[in-house]
Protein backbone atom coordinates (compact mmCIF):
# COMPACT_ATOMS: atom_id res chain seq x y z
CA UNK A 1 0.00 0.00 0.00
CA UNK A 2 3.21 2.49 1.10
CA UNK A 3 4.26 1.86 -2.52
CA UNK A 4 1.24 1.74 -4.57
CA UNK A 5 0.80 5.51 -2.37
CA UNK A 6 4.48 6.67 -3.30
CA UNK A 7 6.16 6.49 -0.09
CA UNK A 8 9.16 5.53 -0.95
CA UNK A 9 9.53 8.71 -3.31
CA UNK A 10 12.42 10.77 -1.69
CA UNK A 11 14.21 13.98 -3.39
CA UNK A 12 17.01 14.60 -5.51
CA UNK A 13 20.38 13.13 -4.19
CA UNK A 14 21.77 16.85 -4.47
CA UNK A 15 19.00 17.95 -1.74
CA UNK A 16 19.29 15.36 0.19
CA UNK A 17 20.36 15.62 4.34
CA UNK A 18 23.28 12.87 5.29
CA UNK A 19 20.99 12.30 9.00
CA UNK A 20 18.54 10.67 6.42
CA UNK A 21 21.33 7.72 5.14
CA UNK A 22 19.54 5.27 7.52
CA UNK A 23 16.57 5.21 6.01
CA UNK A 24 17.71 5.13 2.67
CA UNK A 25 17.73 2.32 0.21
CA UNK A 26 19.05 3.45 -2.70
CA UNK A 27 19.29 6.12 -5.58
CA UNK A 28 17.38 5.83 -8.76
CA UNK A 29 17.99 8.04 -11.81
CA UNK A 30 19.41 11.23 -9.17
CA UNK A 31 16.68 10.60 -6.80
CA UNK A 32 16.80 8.95 -3.14
CA UNK A 33 14.54 5.98 -2.95
CA UNK A 34 12.97 5.33 0.85
CA UNK A 35 13.05 1.97 2.49
CA UNK A 36 9.63 1.00 3.17
CA UNK A 37 10.59 -1.59 5.63
CA UNK A 38 11.89 1.07 8.21
CA UNK A 39 8.71 3.02 7.35
CA UNK A 40 6.20 0.42 8.19
CA UNK A 41 8.04 -0.82 11.33
CA UNK A 42 8.55 3.62 12.61
CA UNK A 43 4.68 4.01 11.66
CA UNK A 44 4.01 0.67 13.77
CA UNK A 45 5.59 2.57 16.20
CA UNK A 46 4.06 5.99 16.34
CA UNK A 47 0.48 4.53 15.82
CA UNK A 48 1.46 2.26 19.23
CA UNK A 49 2.62 5.92 20.92
CA UNK A 50 -0.51 7.72 19.49
CA UNK A 51 -3.10 4.75 20.76
CA UNK A 52 -1.45 5.41 24.04
CA UNK A 53 -1.43 9.39 24.24
CA UNK A 54 -5.29 9.21 22.90
CA UNK A 55 -6.34 6.43 25.79
CA UNK A 56 -5.32 9.10 28.10
CA UNK A 57 -7.33 11.28 27.02
CA UNK A 58 -4.74 13.71 25.95
CA UNK A 59 -4.76 15.73 22.87
CA UNK A 60 -2.39 15.54 19.99
CA UNK A 61 -2.04 18.42 17.74
CA UNK A 62 -1.66 18.13 13.85
CA UNK A 63 0.14 20.83 11.50
CA UNK A 64 0.83 20.51 7.79
CA UNK A 65 0.35 24.29 5.87
CA UNK A 66 1.03 22.53 2.55
CA UNK A 67 -1.07 23.38 0.01
CA UNK A 68 -2.12 19.65 -1.70
CA UNK A 69 -2.35 18.28 1.71
CA UNK A 70 -3.89 20.41 4.58
CA UNK A 71 -7.48 19.12 3.17
CA UNK A 72 -6.56 15.28 4.37
CA UNK A 73 -5.29 16.24 7.22
CA UNK A 74 -8.02 18.29 8.23
CA UNK A 75 -10.37 15.55 7.05
CA UNK A 76 -8.51 12.89 9.11
CA UNK A 77 -7.28 15.24 12.33
CA UNK A 78 -11.53 16.18 12.46
CA UNK A 79 -12.62 12.63 12.21
CA UNK A 80 -10.78 11.90 15.53
CA UNK A 81 -11.80 14.97 17.46
CA UNK A 82 -8.12 16.49 17.33
CA UNK A 83 -7.01 19.60 16.72
CA UNK A 84 -5.43 20.59 13.73
CA UNK A 85 -3.03 23.94 11.95
CA UNK A 86 -3.79 23.76 7.99
CA UNK A 87 -3.10 27.39 7.57
CA UNK A 88 -0.13 29.98 8.46
CA UNK A 89 1.61 28.47 11.86
CA UNK A 90 0.97 31.40 14.16
CA UNK A 91 4.06 32.11 16.04
CA UNK A 92 4.15 31.91 19.83
CA UNK A 93 1.27 29.10 19.61
CA UNK A 94 3.23 26.61 22.41
CA UNK A 95 5.37 28.78 23.68
CA UNK A 96 2.68 31.45 23.83
CA UNK A 97 0.06 29.71 24.50
CA UNK A 98 -1.84 32.47 26.99
CA UNK A 99 -2.13 34.76 23.97
CA UNK A 100 -3.34 32.50 21.41
CA UNK A 101 -6.05 31.40 23.77
CA UNK A 102 -6.79 35.09 24.23
CA UNK A 103 -7.98 35.46 20.46
CA UNK A 104 -9.50 32.43 20.35
CA UNK A 105 -11.94 33.87 23.58
CA UNK A 106 -11.54 37.00 21.13
CA UNK A 107 -13.88 34.94 17.95
CA UNK A 108 -15.91 33.54 21.08
CA UNK A 109 -17.42 36.99 22.26
CA UNK A 110 -18.04 38.35 19.06
CA UNK A 111 -19.94 35.36 18.11
CA UNK A 112 -21.82 35.78 21.18
CA UNK A 113 -21.96 39.87 20.85
CA UNK A 114 -23.57 39.11 17.79
CA UNK A 115 -26.51 36.77 18.62
CA UNK A 116 -27.65 39.04 21.38
CA UNK A 117 -28.46 41.54 19.31
CA UNK A 118 -25.65 44.26 20.60
CA UNK A 119 -23.93 44.66 17.39
CA UNK A 120 -27.27 45.36 16.04
CA UNK A 121 -27.16 49.49 16.69
CA UNK A 122 -23.81 49.46 15.10
CA UNK A 123 -23.26 51.10 11.23
CA UNK A 124 -22.46 48.46 7.73
CA UNK A 125 -19.05 49.59 8.04
CA UNK A 126 -18.28 48.57 11.91
CA UNK A 127 -20.33 45.14 11.48
CA UNK A 128 -18.13 44.78 8.26
CA UNK A 129 -14.85 45.64 10.08
CA UNK A 130 -15.91 42.94 12.64
CA UNK A 131 -17.06 40.53 10.02
CA UNK A 132 -13.65 40.52 8.91
CA UNK A 133 -11.63 40.00 11.87
CA UNK A 134 -14.09 37.40 13.08
CA UNK A 135 -13.16 35.51 9.41
CA UNK A 136 -9.74 35.74 9.85
CA UNK A 137 -9.64 34.60 13.09
CA UNK A 138 -11.89 31.80 12.25
CA UNK A 139 -9.84 30.52 9.56
CA UNK A 140 -6.17 31.01 11.46
CA UNK A 141 -7.69 29.62 14.97
CA UNK A 142 -11.14 27.94 14.37
CA UNK A 143 -9.43 24.36 14.47
CA UNK A 144 -8.06 24.71 17.74
CA UNK A 145 -10.94 26.28 19.57
CA UNK A 146 -11.29 23.36 21.79
CA UNK A 147 -7.62 23.19 22.62
CA UNK A 148 -7.87 24.75 26.11
CA UNK A 149 -4.75 23.42 27.45
CA UNK A 150 -0.73 22.57 25.90
CA UNK A 151 -1.47 19.61 23.35
CA UNK A 152 0.71 16.20 24.92
CA UNK A 153 1.77 15.46 21.68
CA UNK A 154 2.24 17.03 17.53
CA UNK A 155 2.00 15.26 14.35
CA UNK A 156 3.80 17.24 11.89
CA UNK A 157 4.10 16.64 8.11
CA UNK A 158 7.03 18.04 6.47
CA UNK A 159 9.15 19.27 9.42
CA UNK A 160 11.45 21.40 7.63
CA UNK A 161 8.58 23.48 6.35
CA UNK A 162 7.16 22.92 10.46
CA UNK A 163 10.07 23.85 11.69
CA UNK A 164 8.87 26.85 13.77
CA UNK A 165 6.14 24.69 15.14
CA UNK A 166 8.82 21.68 16.05
CA UNK A 167 11.08 24.08 17.74
CA UNK A 168 8.29 24.83 19.68
CA UNK A 169 7.60 22.04 21.11
CA UNK A 170 11.25 21.02 21.48
CA UNK A 171 11.46 23.87 23.81
CA UNK A 172 8.34 22.83 26.03
CA UNK A 173 9.33 19.55 26.10
CA UNK A 174 6.22 18.06 23.58
CA UNK A 175 6.25 14.86 21.71
CA UNK A 176 6.81 15.40 18.12
CA UNK A 177 5.98 12.84 15.68
CA UNK A 178 7.04 13.61 11.81
CA UNK A 179 6.96 12.51 8.26
CA UNK A 180 10.14 13.55 7.31
CA UNK A 181 11.90 13.40 3.92
CA UNK A 182 14.54 12.91 2.83
CA UNK A 183 15.76 16.23 2.57
CA UNK A 184 14.71 16.76 6.40
CA UNK A 185 16.91 16.78 9.58
CA UNK A 186 15.12 13.80 11.73
CA UNK A 187 17.69 15.03 15.02
CA UNK A 188 14.83 16.86 16.89
CA UNK A 189 11.79 14.45 15.81
CA UNK A 190 10.84 12.10 18.59
CA UNK A 191 8.96 9.53 16.40
CA UNK A 192 10.65 9.89 12.88
CA UNK A 193 8.20 8.63 10.20
CA UNK A 194 10.42 8.54 6.68
CA UNK A 195 8.55 9.07 4.02
CA UNK A 196 7.19 10.82 1.11
CA UNK A 197 5.80 14.50 2.29
CA UNK A 198 4.83 16.20 -0.18
CA UNK A 199 2.43 13.35 -2.42
CA UNK A 200 -0.87 13.38 -1.14
CA UNK A 201 -1.61 9.80 -1.41
CA UNK A 202 1.55 8.83 0.44
CA UNK A 203 0.57 11.32 3.52
CA UNK A 204 -3.29 9.82 3.53
CA UNK A 205 -1.76 6.28 3.92
CA UNK A 206 0.27 7.54 6.62
CA UNK A 207 -2.33 9.27 8.27
CA UNK A 208 -4.74 6.52 8.01
CA UNK A 209 -2.78 4.37 9.87
CA UNK A 210 -2.13 6.84 12.51
CA UNK A 211 -5.17 7.86 12.92
CA UNK A 212 -6.99 4.54 12.83
CA UNK A 213 -4.65 3.96 16.24
CA UNK A 214 -6.12 7.13 17.92
CA UNK A 215 -9.56 6.17 17.38
CA UNK A 216 -8.66 2.75 19.06
CA UNK A 217 -7.58 4.34 21.63
CA UNK A 218 -10.45 6.65 22.10
CA UNK A 219 -12.58 3.26 22.11
CA UNK A 220 -10.67 1.86 24.56
CA UNK A 221 -10.91 4.95 26.86
CA UNK A 222 -15.03 5.27 26.49
CA UNK A 223 -15.12 1.25 27.32
CA UNK A 224 -12.54 1.65 30.34
CA UNK A 225 -14.92 4.57 31.28
CA UNK A 226 -18.41 2.16 31.11
CA UNK A 227 -17.01 -0.15 33.01
CA UNK A 228 -15.55 1.99 35.92
CA UNK A 229 -19.15 3.34 36.47
CA UNK A 230 -20.25 0.22 36.14
CA UNK A 231 -18.14 -0.73 39.05
CA UNK A 232 -18.64 2.37 40.93
CA UNK A 233 -22.52 1.32 40.81
CA UNK A 234 -21.75 -1.86 41.72
CA UNK A 235 -19.99 -0.64 45.09
CA UNK A 236 -22.82 1.59 45.74
CA UNK A 237 -25.23 -1.17 45.31
CA UNK A 238 -22.57 -3.61 47.65
CA UNK A 239 -22.22 -0.20 50.60
CA UNK A 240 -26.11 0.40 50.68
CA UNK A 241 -26.68 -3.56 51.72
CA UNK A 242 -25.38 -3.77 55.12
CA UNK A 243 -27.91 -0.84 55.89
CA UNK A 244 -30.28 -2.56 54.61
CA UNK A 245 -29.71 -5.28 56.81
CA UNK A 246 -29.85 -3.36 59.90
CA UNK A 247 -32.94 -1.54 58.92
CA UNK A 248 -34.30 -5.20 58.47
CA UNK A 249 -33.07 -6.43 61.99
CA UNK A 250 -34.34 -3.48 63.66
CA UNK A 251 -37.46 -3.83 62.05
CA UNK A 252 -38.21 -7.30 62.85
CA UNK A 253 -39.50 -7.43 66.45
CA UNK A 254 -42.54 -4.91 64.75
CA UNK A 255 -43.05 -7.01 61.96
CA UNK A 256 -43.34 -10.52 64.62
CA UNK A 257 -45.96 -8.54 66.77
CA UNK A 258 -47.97 -7.30 63.67
CA UNK A 259 -47.91 -10.83 62.37
CA UNK A 260 -48.87 -12.23 66.05
CA UNK A 261 -51.41 -9.69 66.21
CA UNK A 262 -53.31 -10.51 62.69
CA UNK A 263 -53.05 -14.02 63.28
CA UNK A 264 -54.64 -14.49 67.08
CA UNK A 265 -57.85 -15.50 67.64
CA UNK A 266 -60.26 -13.11 67.87
CA UNK A 267 -62.86 -14.20 71.27
CA UNK A 268 -66.45 -14.46 70.14
CA UNK A 269 -69.23 -12.41 71.99
CA UNK A 270 -72.40 -13.93 73.41
CA UNK A 271 -75.29 -13.87 71.33
CA UNK A 272 -78.00 -11.40 72.74
CA UNK A 273 -80.87 -14.35 72.45
CA UNK A 274 -78.65 -16.66 74.88
CA UNK A 275 -78.92 -16.12 78.95
CA UNK A 276 -75.83 -15.76 80.78
CA UNK A 277 -74.75 -18.51 82.37
CA UNK A 278 -74.94 -19.14 86.27
CA UNK A 279 -72.54 -18.50 88.33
Amino acid sequence: MLLQAGCHFGHLHRKWNPAMAPYIYTERNGIHIIDLHKTVAKIDEAAEALKQIARSGKKILFVATKKQIKEVVAEKAAAVNMPYVIERWPGGMLTNFPTIRKAVKKMANIDKLMNDGTYANLSKRELLQISRQRAKLEKNLGSIADLTRLPSAIFVVDVLKENIAVREANRLGIPVFGIVDTNSNPKNIDFVIPANDDAKDSVEAILNACCTAIAEGLEERKAEKADEAAAQAQAEGGEDKPKRARKARKDAPKAVEAAAEETAPVAEAPAADEAPAEA
